[in-house]
């Protein structure tokens, strides 16, 4: 029997820290995808943080999310989420988001991003010489950023702890597996239940090796233009 219940109490960790950076024309699922894995879990808490608080809009709709803190304010979160989005072009040359994130990356236990959020990594200098996954169109700017690019779904660089997803919806493939290194397994197939993950597409077109070449060609006119740098 425990008879100093306040004393076990105060023993327990604190919930881990998880910044999600937000900016003006992210890709919604990007960031919403792993929000949902990962909030389901109470050790773990969610922020949204953004260079300055206040509304943020997601690429090509409606959609706002609330940036509820400054990046000033999480400066060493548990864990980083990187999402990507059209928008995040202009954060490659942005000294003050590349700054927090480096700072960010010496503490945090992992570092991670989804679809092109791996490229705001590779510009603050955190994949070199690593290997490196993203949105499958835009896989071929990495190599600037001295990162092998690869077309796995996840990748987990253990050392210097960095996870990337691939295009989007790999965000939450990510998560999952972030919930099974941080606590076990058994964590991470609860909060896949939670959210009655388990796709059963009725077309199978989910990736360019596997998708018809019409709708690859559909999806790249669709694309031309969309930037892949900094403008």
């Amino acid at each position: 029997m425990n008879d100093h219940p306040s004393t076990e109490a105060g023993r327990r960790e604190a919930p881990i820290e998880v910044a999600i950076l937000l900016f003006d024309g992210l890709t919604a699922l990007d960031c919403l995808g792993p929000y949902e894995v990962l909030q389901n879990v109470p050790m773990i808490e969610c922020k949204f943080v953004a260079e300055k608080p206040g509304l943020i809009r997601t690429e090509g709709g409606p959609l706002v999310i609330e940036a509820q803190h400054s990046l000033e304010a999480v400066r060493n979160p548990g864990v980083v989420l990187v999402p990507g989005g059209a928008g995040n072009r202009q954060l490659l040359k942005n000294q003050t988001v590349l700054d927090w994130l480096r700072e960010a990356h010496r503490t945090s236990r992992w570092t991670t991003s989804v679809c092109t959020g791996s490229l705001v990594l590779g510009a603050a200098g955190l994949l070199d010489g690593l290997r490196a996954t993203g949105h499958w169109m835009f896989l071929e700017p990495l190599h600037s950023f001295g990162a092998e690019p690869t077309s796995q779904r996840v990748v987990i660089e253990a050392e210097p702890r960095i996870i990337t997803a691939a295009g989007v919806s790999a965000g939450i493939d990510m998560a999952l597996r972030l919930l099974e290194i941080l606590f076990a397994r058994e964590v991470a197939e609860a909060a896949q239940l939670a959210i009655e993950y388990d796709p059963q597409p009725h077309i199978d077109a989910g990736s360019p090796a596997k998708a018809p070449a019409a709708a690859v060609e559909l999806l790249r006119s669709d694309f031309a233009g969309y930037p892949t740098e900094a403008s």
